[in-house]
C-alpha cells in the first residue's frame, strides 16, 4: 500500500491542536479593512475549528500531519 501524501495547500491552510481538532483561519480579513470596526477586526483575527461534516475529509488531506 502506498503511502498517503499530505495535501500542501491544505497543510499552509489548516493547523492541528493537541487534542486533534482542526483550525482555519477566518474569511474577510484580506482586504476592505479601515471600513471593518476594531472588534470586529479582533475577532476575525482569532482562529476558528473546522465544522464537524468536513473534519473527515480534511484529516485524509492532512494524512501525513494529523
Amino acid at each position: 500500500m502506498p503511502k498517503i501524501k499530505t495535501s500542501k495547500t491544505a497543510s499552509k491552510r489548516f493547523k492541528t491542536t493537541a487534542t486533534g481538532k482542526l483550525l482555519r483561519n477566518t474569511v474577510g480579513r484580506n482586504h476592505l479593512m479601515m471600513k471593518k470596526s476594531p472588534s470586529r477586526k479582533r475577532r476575525l483575527a482569532l482562529d476558528h475549528s473546522i465544522c464537524k461534516g468536513d473534519v473527515k475529509r480534511m484529516k485524509r488531506m492532512l494524512a501525513g500531519r494529523v
